[in-house]
C-alpha cells in the first residue's frame, strides 16, 4: 500500500476539561483554540472551536475523537474528524501528561481522518482515506497525515 504527504497538522489545545470517572473510563474534553495545517497541495489554519473527545479506557489506552473545521488559505472551509488511539509504556504517558517533549516512536498514537467539504477545489478530500502519526506536545499535538493511495 502506497501514501503520500497531504498535510501537516498542528493544533492548539487549551487546558482540558476533566470530567471524571465516567461509564466507559474517564472522560477528558479538550478545546482547540486554533492551529495550522500546511501540505502539497493546501495550507491554512484551524479554526477554533472544535474539540478532542477523549476518553481514556481502563487498559491506559486514550481514545481520541476529534473534530475541527480547517479554513484553507483562500477561504474555503474543510470539516474534519479523527478517531485514533495513543498508549504506551506508563512512564511514557506519565511524561506526556506533565508536559515533557518524548520521542514519538517511544508510544502508538494513531488517528484516521476523514474530510467533508463543498469547496471544489478540495473535492478530493471527500473521497480519500487517511492515515496520521501524532506527536503529543505541551502546547498541543502535531498531526502527519498520509493519504493512502
Amino acid at each position: 500500500m502506497n501514501s503520500r504527504l497531504l498535510m501537516t497538522l498542528q493544533v492548539v489545545v487549551p487546558p482540558p476539561q476533566k470530567l471524571g470517572a465516567v461509564p466507559y473510563g474517564t472522560r477528558v474534553i479538550a478545546p482547540i483554540s486554533g492551529g495550522s495545517f500546511e501540505g502539497p497541495r493546501l495550507r491554512g489554519k484551524v479554526l477554533p472551536g472544535g474539540c478532542d473527545w477523549i476518553l481514556v479506557r481502563p487498559d491506559g489506552v486514550f481514545e481520541l475523537d476529534l473534530r475541527i473545521t480547517l479554513e484553507a488559505d483562500d477561504g474555503a472551509l474543510i470539516y474534519m474528524t479523527s478517531f485514533g488511539l495513543r498508549h504506551g509504556p506508563p512512564e511514557v504517558l506519565a511524561a506526556l501528561a506533565r508536559g515533557e517533549s518524548v520521542d514519538p516512536s517511544k508510544y502508538y498514537f494513531r488517528t484516521t481522518p476523514r474530510f467533508e467539504t463543498g469547496a471544489p477545489q478540495y473535492a478530493y478530500l471527500n473521497r480519500l482515506l487517511a492515515v496520521a502519526s501524532g506527536d503529543r506536545r505541551a502546547g498541543g499535538p502535531i498531526y502527519t497525515i498520509e493519504e493512502i493511495l
